[in-house]
């Protein structure tokens, strides 16, 4: 049955690696697919992806998220483990995009998750395997293809990185995902990924290209069932972008709970909200806060 959803090259590929990413389009209804072996026994998740992409209003995100839509060139970083909603919140800013300018937006996936509508945008999205053999080749040609946005579906390794800061150091505006549980931790990731006689160059060139870094986590509902994100947004400030340069990525937690005229948002504030309207128990903001002290401090 599994094998059946496969065309002759993914077999091959299945066959060869053990594993596979895909994406099975059934009837209306789009999945997320990962097929593997377990125990020598061909094994199968599946993810629905709705069809119709939520507004940032319907995914009960912060009203904040509809300046990644306005931005011209730069970095966007959505980080959080995995199943928490990336995916989700980048494709409902891409398709914002989509219906207010006209722009080409170039996305390189594995798998291609949302289809986005016909709107104001030409939108050119790509599969790995599939329309590109990898993530830097089709990043490099990328740049060649006149882009105004690029989605790049994750950031793993160091050229991947190394040429999403180049395209948005150079006028594009880049979003990509991380798997990073906090702003400060996703900086020090993405400088790690460096030899150290690069790092120096790489803060500088982030602390410049570098807008903003969403970290999302979807919590579990109080009285209904469902989740909800749980949200810390950190805006490069003139502060912050010091504190890259400088490779002081600690201070960051304190320029957060201080800068919330300028558009951040600490995840315990965030929390803390969400408890107060009774969207989530108290339970739940204590187990999933990044600092657990400051949210103890702010649940007294």
């Amino acid at each position: 049955m599994l094998i059946s959803i496969l065309n002759h090259e993914q077999q091959e590929i299945l066959l060869a690696n053990r594993e596979i990413d895909l994406a099975y389009k059934l009837n209306d209804n789009r999945f997320r697919v990962n097929l593997y072996y377990a125990q020598n026994l061909l094994c199968g998740s599946f993810r629905l992806i709705e069809a119709k992409i939520k507004t940032i209003e319907q995914l009960s995100l912060p009203a904040y998220l509809h300046q990644c839509a306005d931005l011209h060139q730069g970095l966007v970083l959505l980080t959080g483990p995995t199943g928490e909603g990336k995916s989700t919140t980048l494709a409902s800013i891409v398709n914002e995009i989509n219906q207010k300018y006209a722009r080409h937006i170039i996305t390189i996936e594995d798998p291609i998750e949302y289809v986005y509508p016909k709107y104001k945008s030409i939108i050119s999205q790509r599969e790995l395997h599939q329309d590109t053999h990898s993530w830097t080749v089709a990043l490099k040609s990328a740049l060649r293809e006149d882009p105004d946005v690029i989605l790049v579906g994750e950031m793993r390794d160091y050229e991947t990185i190394s040429l999403a800061l180049t395209a948005a150091e150079t006028g594009h505006l880049v979003f990509s995902t991380l798997h990073t549980n906090s702003a400060p931790e996703s900086i020090d990731r993405i400088i790690d990924n460096f030899p150290p006689h690069q790092q120096n160059q790489i803060k500088n060139q982030l602390s410049t290209v570098l807008k903003i870094i969403v970290t999302q986590r979807l919590l579990p509902k109080q009285n209904e069932a469902g989740r909800i994100p749980g949200v810390e947004i950190l805006v490069n400030t003139a502060a912050v972008a010091s504190s890259i340069r400088e490779g002081k990525t600690f201070l960051i937690s304190n320029i957060l709970e201080t800068s919330e005229s300028e558009g951040s948002l600490l995840f315990e504030k965030n929390l803390l909200k969400l408890y107060q309207t009774g969207l989530i128990s108290k339970e739940t903001a204590m187990t999933y806060a990044i600092r657990p002290k400051e949210i103890a401090r702010l649940i007294r």
